[in-house]
C-alpha cells in the first residue's frame, strides 16, 4: 500500500505549480546556491536548471526531477519567503519623461524647512527639463537623481534620517544593514556632518573625531551587506570622506608627493595617534586612500570601518572616471549601485576583483557538529584553500624565488617559460582590401570573463610529470612542440576540413601571432585547441593539478549579471536585434553619465581581478630572488591567470577561423579583445554574415552578452595606409587606435 501512496504523491507532484522562473531564481541564490551545485543535485545538466530561471521562456521541469526540484524550492522559500511589498501611501502622478523615484516615505516625513524646499524645486527643475529618450527607460533602482542643494539643519535630530536625491539602490533588507552598504560623508553650509547613503537617505553624524566616527559606524549607522555565500563574512561598512569631510576630522586634503609614494599618511600624524589611543589599529597599508580599521576580532564578532578618500585617489580615473568629483548625493548612488551588483569597494578594482573571488569561494567552513555538539574551521570544498602553494617553475614570473639559482642576466625562452597573453598583431593590407573604403573594429564585450566561464582550473599543487598523454580535461601548464600546426588546412567542426590562408592569419600559439619554432610551454586550453584544429600532440612534460574545479564560475555570474543589468539600465538589452542593439550602444554612456561609470568599473572588475592573481612586487625594497607581498596569498595564482587569458585567446581565434571559412574575410589587426576588418561600409552588419537575422553558429555575433561583440570603431582605408606610411610602420596595429582614429604611443614596430 506504501508503494501505491508513493506513487500517487509523485504523481501530484508531478503538476504541482512552481513558482515564477524570477522567483527560482531568487530562492536559489538567496541560499548561495550555483547552477552546477542544482544541477549536481538533481542529476541534471547545468544548462537545464538554467532554462528553468529563464526570465524570457522559462522551460519546466518533468518526471521525478520535477518533484525534486518542487521540494527544493518549498524549502528555499520556507527559509527566505518573498518580501512583503512596504504600504505606503499612493505616490503624486510623475510626468511620464521623469525616470527617478520618490524618496522613501520614512525619509520624506521627517523632511522639513529649506532642504526640503530646495529638493523639491530641483525635483520639479528636474521634470520639466527631462525629454523623452530614445531607448527604453532605466529601472527606477537606478535612476539617476537629480542634483540637490546640500540641506539645512532646519527641524533636524541628531542620527534622524532625512531625504536625499532619489533613485539610489534601496538599502539591504536586513535589519542590520538597512542603511545601505556605504555612506557618503560631508559637511552643509551650517557646518552639520551629513552621511549620504544609498537609498535616498541622508543621516546626521555626531561624532567629532575619527574615533567617534569609527563607532558611530558600527553601532548606529547600520551601514553593511551582508555576504555573499553561506561561509563568508558580512561587508563592512564603507565611509566615503570629502574634502570638507577630512578637514572637519583633522585629515589633509590631498596627500604630499612622499606621502602619495608611501601610499598613507605618516604614523606620527595626529589623526593615526587618536586612533592608537582609542584602541583602534589600520593594517599594514597603514593610513591610505583606502584606509581599513578595525579592532581584532573576538570570534564571530567583527569590529571593522573601511574608509575611501577620493581626494587621495582612492577612485582612479581610469575605472571611475570623474566619480571622485560628484556631490555626495550622486557619489553614494554609484558606488551603491556598483556594490549592490558586484560587492562593497574593498580597494581598488583589481583589489575589489580579487576579493570578489575569496568572497564567493571563502577558504573555510563550519564543519559538521562534533561529539560534543562543537563546529571547527574546515577546508572549504572547491575554494584555494588558506595557504599559498608554490606555482610551477614554467609559471613564475622573473625574479620569483623558485627561480634564484638562475644566472643573474639569464634570459627564459619559451621552453623555460609559460607565456599566455592576449593577442597583438597586424599584417599589412592586400591590394583587393586597399580597395575597399572603411577599417571596421569590432570589441568582444567583456572577452576575459567570457574567457573564465566554464573554466576548469587548477586549486592546489602542480604535479611534474614526463611524457604525460595529453587530456584538455585536465589544467595545467605542458611543455609541448606545436610547430607543426599548419593553418593553411584545419578542422573546423567534427570532420569538416577547410582550406585557409595561413598568411593572413595570426597563430594562435603566440600573443604576437608567430608561428612558434619549437617546444614551449602552454596552458590547457591553448593545447587542446591543437587537436581541436585536427593535430597530434606530444608533451614533453607538464605540471598538472589533479585537484581542479570551476573555481571562477560564481565570480563570472556576478560579475556578468552586473554588467548586463547596468548596460540594460543605460537602455541596452540582452534581447536585441543587431540593428536595435547598435543604435542603442550609440551615445549610451551619455543617457546616464554616472551608470556608465559603473560599467568602467565593472569591466575593470574583470581584468584588474585577473592581473592581481600573478602581481608583481610593488617596491618595499624587493630584490629579485625573494619573496614579495603577493606570495603570501592563496590567491596569488598564475596558472589561473594565464589559464583565463589562454581561453580567452583561443575563443576569439576560433572565431576568426569560422568566419574565414565562410567569408574569406581576414583581420588586419588584433588587440586583445578588438579585431579589425576591411568592409565596403562603416558597419559591422557590412562585413558579419547575417542570415535572416542570424549570425554563424560559433562565428561573430552582436549584442551585449560577454562573448558577443559591439562596434569598436570605424575609420578608412586611407587613414590606416596614411598612419602606418607616416611612421613607416607597414604592421602597425591599427586596433590599437580604431576607436578614435588617434595615433599615439607608435613603436615602428619594434
Amino acid at each position: 500500500m506504501s508503494e501505491l501512496f508513493d506513487a500517487v504523491d509523485a504523481l501530484v507532484a508531478s503538476r504541482s505549480p512552481l513558482p515564477s522562473a524570477e522567483e527560482r531564481k531568487r530562492l536559489r541564490t538567496a541560499h548561495g546556491l550555483t547552477l552546477d551545485e542544482v544541477a549536481a543535485a538533481l542529476k541534471v545538466r547545468r544548462a537545464t536548471v538554467s532554462g528553468w530561471e529563464s526570465a524570457k521562456k522559462p522551460t519546466e521541469p518533468r518526471g521525478p526531477e520535477r518533484e525534486a526540484y518542487a521540494r527544493l524550492l518549498a524549502k528555499l522559500a520556507e527559509l527566505y519567503p518573498a518580501p512583503s511589498p512596504p504600504e505606503t501611501p499612493a505616490a503624486p502622478t510623475v510626468p511620464v519623461t521623469f525616470t527617478g523615484t520618490p524618496a522613501p516615505a520614512e525619509a520624506q516625513t521627517l523632511s522639513t524647512g529649506p532642504a526640503a524646499e530646495a529638493a523639491a524645486a530641483a525635483m520639479t527643475a528636474h521634470e520639466n527639463t527631462q525629454t523623452p529618450a530614445p531607448v527604453a527607460a532605466a529601472p527606477t533602482t537606478a535612476s539617476r537623481p537629480a542634483r540637490t542643494a546640500r540641506p539645512s539643519s532646519t527641524s533636524r535630530r541628531p542620527g534622524a534620517k532625512k531625504a536625499a536625491p532619489a533613485g539610489t539602490p534601496a538599502g539591504g533588507t536586513d535589519p542590520r544593514f538597512e542603511n545601505g552598504p556605504l555612506a557618503v560623508l560631508d559637511v552643509d553650509a551650517d557646518g552639520k556632518v551629513l552621511a549620504y547613503c544609498t537609498g535616498g537617505l541622508v543621516l546626521d553624524v555626531p561624532a567629532k573625531s575619527l574615533p567617534s566616527l569609527v563607532e558611530w559606524t558600527l553601532k548606529e549607522a547600520k551601514l553593511g551587506q551582508p555576504k555573499l555565500s553561506g561561509p563568508g563574512k558580512d561587508a563592512d561598512p564603507l565611509i566615503v570622506l570629502t574634502q570638507a569631510a577630512l578637514e572637519r576630522y583633522g585629515l589633509p586634503v590631498t596627500l604630499t608627493d612622499e606621502e602619495r609614494l608611501a601610499g598613507r599618511i605618516p604614523e606620527g600624524h595626529k589623526v593615526v595617534k587618536q586612533l592608537t589611543r582609542a584602541d583602534w589599529q589600520l593594517t599594514k597599508r597603514g593610513f591610505g586612500p583606502w584606509a581599513r580599521i578595525y579592532r581584532p576580532a573576538k570570534g564571530s564578532d567583527r569590529q571593522c570601518v573601511q574608509l575611501c578618500i577620493p581626494s587621495w585617489n582612492a577612485l582612479d580615473t581610469r575605472h571611475w572616471g570623474e566619480a571622485g568629483q560628484l556631490p555626495p548625493a550622486e557619489l553614494a548612488r554609484l558606488l551603491g549601485v556598483y556594490a549592490s551588483r558586484v560587492m562593497t569597494p574593498r580597494g581598488s578594482t583589481a583589489v575589489t576583483g580579487l576579493e570578489l573571488m575569496t568572497a564567493l569561494h571563502p577558504a573555510t567552513r563550519a564543519s559538521e557538529p562534533d561529539a560534543d555538539g562543537k563546529r571547527h574551521s574546515e577546508h572549504n570544498p572547491g575554494s584555494l584553500g588558506k595557504d599559498p602553494v608554490d606555482c610551477a617553475p614554467c609559471e613564475a614570473p622573473d625574479g620569483h624565488p623558485v627561480l634564484k639559482d638562475l644566472p643573474r642576466f639569464h634570459v627564459r625562452g619559451p621552453a623555460e617559460k609559460l607565456f599566455e597573453e592576449a593577442f597583438d598583431w597586424a599584417r599589412p593590407m592586400t591590394d583587393a582590401e586597399c580597395t575597399l573604403r572603411h577599417l571596421v573594429g569590432i570589441d568582444v564585450n567583456m572577452a576575459f570573463a567570457a574567457g573564465a566561464n566554464g573554466l576548469v582550473v587548477g586549486l592546489g599543487a602542480p604535479t611534474h610529470v614526463k611524457a604525460p598523454v595529453f587530456d584538455p580535461k585536465l589544467p595545467g601548464s605542458w611543455l609541448v612542440d606545436l610547430s607543426h600546426v599548419d593553418l593553411s588546412r584545419v578542422k573546423v567542426g567534427k570532420d569538416k576540413w577547410v582550406e585557409l590562408d595561413a598568411g593572413l592569419l595570426p597563430s594562435p600559439f603566440t600573443p604576437k601571432g608567430d608561428r612558434p619554432d619549437g617546444p614551449a610551454w602552454y596552458a590547457t586550453p591553448t593545447v587542446a585547441y591543437a587537436q581541436e584544429l585536427g593535430f597530434d600532440v606530444a608533451p614533453i612534460e607538464a605540471y598538472v593539478r589533479h585537484d581542479n574545479g570551476r573555481y571562477l564560475d560564481g565570480w563570472y555570474n556576478r560579475l556578468r549579471d552586473a554588467y548586463l543589468a547596468t548596460m540594460a539600465d543605460l537602455g541596452v538589452d540582452a534581447d536585441l536585434s543587431p540593428e536595435d542593439f547598435l543604435a542603442a550602444m550609440d551615445g549610451y554612456k551619455e543617457r546616464d553619465p554616472e551608470l556608465a561609470i559603473v560599467v568602467s568599473a565593472i569591466k575593470a572588475t574583470v581584468k584588474g581581478g585577473l592581473g592581481k592573481l600573478r602581481e608583481r612586487p610593488r617596491g618595499e625594497g624587493w630584490r629579485p630572488g625573494e619573496p614579495w607581498r603577493a606570495l603570501s596569498r592563496p590567491t596569488w595564482r598564475p596558472d589561473i591567470r594565464a589559464a583565463v587569458i589562454s581561453r580567452t585567446r583561443i575563443n576569439l581565434h576560433r572565431k576568426i577561423v569560422k568566419h574565414a571559412a565562410l567569408t574569406g574575410q581576414y583581420p588586419v589587426a588584433i588587440l586583445s579583445d578588438c579585431v579589425v576588418y576591411a568592409a565596403d561600409g562603416p558597419s559591422p552588419l557590412d562585413f558579419l554574415p547575417y542570415r535572416d537575422g542570424k549570425p554563424l553558429p560559433g562565428g561573430f555575433k552582436l549584442g551585449i552578452n560577454p562573448g558577443l561583440v559591439k562596434h569598436e570603431g570605424t575609420q578608412t582605408v586611407l587613414w590606416g595606409e596614411g598612419v602606418r606610411d607616416q611612421f613607416k610602420a607597414p604592421e602597425l596595429n591599427l586596433a590599437r587606435y580604431i576607436k578614435d582614429g588617434t595615433v599615439t604611443d607608435v613603436d615602428n614596430g619594434e
